[in-house]
């Protein structure tokens, strides 16, 4: 099913022609992003676990007019990530956009959690983004242009939960700093920090959410107009500015905020 666009603008078409790949396309923002892409003219290579739901999207792209194809992928395999890039080579010749999208939550104490939880976590979160970054990096070096797109967290500003933030920290660090070693290659590095989207993952918490629609239409003005990094929505800097310039008072917001869980 095509995620619900909730702006009327028209349509632009100056991806046409681009081929994008896409991790966790399957559902929420990677979903949402991959039609937003495709109605401005991409080809889509969808990738995530879920080989029913990535075929869902494929056939509602196709249903729209665009082209995409679904390769069902686990990033925490990097024989499956190379599957995922030399196939998208194969279909479409060239990979010109990455959307580093993939990720799992996680709110299990640290303590009760089991080594194989904690490294599958990161190798999803954080590694998986950096191989296909590095499968896709040789062609657009080779072409002289290209885009890469990961979408962090607010959870990579704001230390929230140590497992999750840990890989979201890491993701930051990882997109500024490939941004500055690749500065006048021709290939573009850019951050997405959004703070809670009505995914999946948010699904428990109460109060209205923007949607996914709504960082899919960042996302997509990235790869053709490339910045350091956005934060989605725009109110969140308010979280980021007390935890840089006033780390003790957010401190005890997020003692309150924990021990109100415990008492609930």
């Amino acid at each position: 099913m095509q995620p619900t666009r909730t702006d009327l603008r028209p349509v632009s078409r100056e991806l046409d022609g681009k081929v994008a790949v896409i991790t966790g396309a399957s559902s929420g923002i990677g979903a949402a992003t991959a039609h937003e892409l495709a109605r401005r003219g991409a080809k889509i290579v969808l990738a995530a676990r879920r080989a029913g739901a990535l075929l869902e999207q494929q056939k509602a792209i196709a249903a729209t007019g665009g082209q995409a194809l679904a390769v069902p992928t686990d990033l925490s395999d990097p024989t499956q990530i190379t599957d995922l890039v030399e196939k998208a080579q194969a279909a479409f010749d060239q990979v010109d956009i990455l959307v580093n999208n993939a990720g799992a939550n996680w709110t299990k104490h640290i303590a009760a959690s089991s080594p194989n939880e904690i490294s599958r976590l990161v190798n999803v979160n954080l590694l998986g983004a950096m191989l296909v970054t590095q499968a896709v990096l040789p062609g657009m070096l080779e072409r002289g242009h290209g885009a890469i797109i990961s979408v962090g967290s607010v959870a990579g500003r704001v230390a929230m939960e140590p497992v999750y933030s840990a890989t979201k920290y890491g993701l930051r660090g990882f997109s500024l700093a490939l941004r500055r070693q690749l500065s006048g290659t021709g290939v573009s590095v850019s951050l997405v920090t959004p703070g809670n989207i009505r995914t999946a993952m948010t699904s428990e918490l109460p109060g209205r959410l923007p949607e996914p629609a709504l960082v899919a239409g960042v996302i997509a003005d990235l790869a053709v107009r490339p910045r350091r990094e956005v934060v989605v929505p725009r109110r969140h800097h308010v979280l980021i500015w007390l935890e840089q310039l006033l780390p003790a008072v957010a401190d005890r917001a997020h003692q309150a905020r924990n021990w109100s869980r415990v008492t609930d």
